[in-house]
C-alpha cells in the first residue's frame, strides 16, 4: 500500500476550505494532518471536509487556538489525543494506519518573541513540550514502534532551514536552546528527518514565509518549520517528499493564503 500524507498548518480551517479543496485536486493525498484549526470540536466543518472525499475525519480543538486534525480516505483506529506538558492545548492527535504504523500530528508552541525562559512562559513552555515528546518518544525504541510524527514543529533546527542562520540564532524558531531540544528529540529513537533524507543539508529549504513579507517569493526569508519524521524502519519505504511552495499564494475568493505550506511524502506501507 503506499500512502501520501500531507500536513499543513492551515491557519483556520474554516476559512480556508477552498485552498483545502486546491490541495485535494492538485496533490490527492491520502492523508491530511492539520494544524492551528482554530476551531472548537462543536464548529468544526465535518461534512464540508468529507465532501473533499475524506469521509474519516478525527479531531481535537478549541476556540481561535491551536487545535488539530486528520483527514483520512481510509479508517483509522485508536484514535487518541495527549495532553502536554501540563498544558490542555489541543496540539496533538494521533491515530494508527490500516498496517499498524502510528501517525502523531503535533503543533509544537511557537514561543513568543523573547528567546529566556524566565522573561518568557511561552518560551519556556515550547521547551519543555518538546522534552516532554522526547520522554514519550524514548519508551518505543524498545519495542520497535513502526512511527511518523508530522506536524508544525515551529523550529528550523539546520542552517540552511532559515534564510540567515548568523541573523536568526537568536530569534525564536532557531536558538541554540530550541535546537538542541529538537536534536534530543530525533535522537530518542534515532528518527529520520524525511525534508533533509531527500534534500541534502547544504540547500535551502523552508515551509513558511512570514505574512510581514510583502512579496515573500521575491525576499524568500524562509523558515522551515514544518516537519515529517519516520522511525528508521520505514525510511527505505519512502518514495517521495515535496514542499508545495506555490500554495503560499494561493487565494480563492476572501480566503488568503496560510503563512506556512503543505508538506507531503509518498511512502509504501
Amino acid at each position: 500500500m503506499s500512502l501520501k500524507i500531507a500536513t499543513w498548518n492551515i491557519n483556520s480551517v474554516r476559512i480556508r476550505i477552498p485552498l483545502l479543496k486546491r490541495l485535494v485536486d492538485e496533490k490527492n493525498p491520502d492523508i491530511i494532518c492539520l494544524q492551528e484549526t482554530k476551531v472548537e470540536d462543536s464548529s468544526f466543518p465535518l461534512e464540508a471536509l468529507k465532501a473533499l472525499g475524506y469521509p474519516h475525519i478525527y479531531f481535537s480543538g478549541q476556540k481561535s487556538y491551536n487545535g488539530v486534525a486528520i483527514l483520512s480516505k481510509k479508517t483509522l483506529s485508536n484514535v487518541a489525543m495527549m495532553e502536554i506538558a501540563g498544558s490542555q492545548d489541543k496540539r496533538h492527535i494521533a491515530a494508527t494506519l490500516p498496517d499498524g504504523t502510528e501517525l502523531h500530528n503535533f503543533y509544537i508552541p511557537a514561543g513568543g518573541d523573547i528567546p529566556d525562559t524566565a522573561l518568557n512562559p511561552a518560551y519556556d513552555f515550547k521547551l519543555r513540550f518538546v522534552e516532554h515528546m522526547t520522554a514519550w518518544a524514548k519508551p518505543a525504541k524498545k519495542t520497535g514502534k513502526k512511527m511518523i510524527i508530522v506536524g508544525d514543529f515551529n523550529i528550523a533546527p539546520l542552517p540552511h532551514d532559515v534564510w540567515s542562520h548568523k541573523q536568526l540564532l537568536n530569534v525564536v524558531s532557531h536558538t541554540p536552546a530550541e535546537v538542541e531540544r529538537l536534536d534530543a528529540l530525533k535522537s530518542s529513537l534515532s528518527w529520520c528527518d524525511v525534508g533533509r533524507h531527500f534534500v541534502h543539508e547544504d540547500q535551502k529549504l523552508y515551509s513558511w514565509w512570514s505574512y510581514r513579507n510583502r512579496d515573500w517569493k521575491k525576499s524568500n526569508r524562509g523558515r522551515r518549520l514544518d516537519h515529517i519524521w519516520v522511525t528508521p524502519s520505514l525510511a527505505p519505504a519512502l518514495k517521495s517528499f515535496a514542499i508545495h511552495s506555490d500554495a503560499r499564494d494561493w487565494k480563492i475568493d476572501t480566503s488568503g493564503p496560510s503563512d506556512h505550506v503543505p508538506v507531503m511524502i509518498d511512502i509504501g506501507l
